[in-house]
């Protein structure tokens, strides 16, 4: 069975079995199963790529799939204030791949080509930004994100309506400043931000444990300190991620009020290339146990879900070599962009 019919045979799906304990229905499970294991190829191709030197760098979000593909299909995505503004990180592939993002593109800015749409082939992998979606430009600074989209929190309020901000980042960046300013400027009294604060935790912090650094027990007692709703969720379990994100945003779409939400995840690569980004069998992967409960389900069978992950390694294949024959940023690009609409070097 090919990936198209899969996705488009909608009378082949299965009935959902009298033992099975899914709330959504089986296209939208198919559909966020077909976007998981196309966030997590892309991923392992990006590591293929640093490690057959056609990279400098990798930092990604693999294991994060069954939080981050939820949150990206309940965005309101569009451009201006009328949708929402993503503030993210590094760890965001997953998101973008549910808003559309075509994965050549990520491969682009991995191999820092000029066509890369993100950077022009001047940042890191994972960098992503797009205005036609308010994704505003991923930067490497630690946690700054927590800050800047108080920005657009502001406007946010001021403008009404049904959109909100949404701003995600790790548990050991919540250490800094910007974090708790975040906190402070989302709950003042009667200004309070349309504001979805997540932190995805994955209890380490580069090779620091969460256990050596943490007194409170879960990161969102912060929050409670505020006054503000808060929700720990089971980022490895789909129904409980899209649920619990769906509840969060409508609160804060409706309330105008932030809503803090930290997601345990897992992290299958290790940090990043400068830890080796190699798989680390002892952590839970939520794509294999989402797979489990599909197949338990009889929604898809593992030939079938198996042909998902074929297909996609044969299409990350394909476009990473055409990625190498993309041509590199000329040298006299180097000081465009540095402010708005600047081409070639600032007097």
């Amino acid at each position: 069975m090919t990936l198209k019919e899969i996705l488009n045979e909608g009378p082949r799906l299965r009935p959902k079995s009298a033992g099975a304990k899914f709330r959504l229905e089986p296209e939208m499970l198919v559909k966020i199963h077909n976007i998981m294991v196309k966030a997590r190829v892309l991923e392992e191709r990006l590591i293929r790529m640093y490690k057959q030197s056609d990279g400098y760098f990798w930092i990604g979000g693999p294991g994060e799939e069954a939080f981050n593909i939820p949150l990206g299909l309940l965005v309101k995505k569009g451009q201006g204030l009328d949708y929402d503004f993503l503030h993210l990180h590094y760890r965001s592939a997953g998101i973008m791949t549910a808003l559309g993002m075509e994965p050549i593109d990520a491969l682009r800015q991995m191999k820092n080509v000029a066509t890369d749409p993100f950077s022009g082939g001047r940042n890191f992998s994972n960098h992503f930004s797009r205005k036609a979606w308010n994704v505003v430009p991923v930067s490497s600074t630690i946690e700054t994100q927590y800050l800047t989209a108080i920005g657009s929190g502001i406007a946010h309020k001021r403008h009404g309506g049904s959109a909100i901000t949404i701003v995600n980042g790790g548990d050991a960046g919540t250490a800094e400043g910007d974090f708790a300013s975040c906190l402070i400027w989302s709950t003042r009294p009667v200004n309070e931000l349309p504001m979805l604060i997540i932190v995805t935790n994955n209890q380490w912090g580069i090779s620091t444990p969460a256990a050596t650094q943490h007194g409170e027990k879960s990161i969102t007692d912060r929050g409670k300190a505020f006054g503000m709703k808060t929700a720990v969720i089971n980022g490895n379990d789909v129904e409980e991620s899209y649920f619990g994100l769906q509840e969060a945003m409508n609160y804060v779409r409706q309330e105008r009020k932030p809503f803090l939400i930290e997601s345990r995840v897992s992290r299958l690569y290790g940090h990043s290339s400068a830890t080796g980004c190699n798989y680390i069998s002892e952590e839970a992967d939520c794509l294999t146990l989402f797979e489990s409960k599909l197949e338990a389900a009889q929604i898809l069978s593992r030939k079938e879900m198996d042909q998902v992950r074929e297909n996609y390694n044969a299409e990350m294949l394909e476009i990473s070599q055409k990625v190498k024959q993309e041509p590199l940023p000329d040298g006299s690009t180097i000081y465009d962009h540095v402010y708005t609409g600047q081409k070639g070097r600032y007097w």
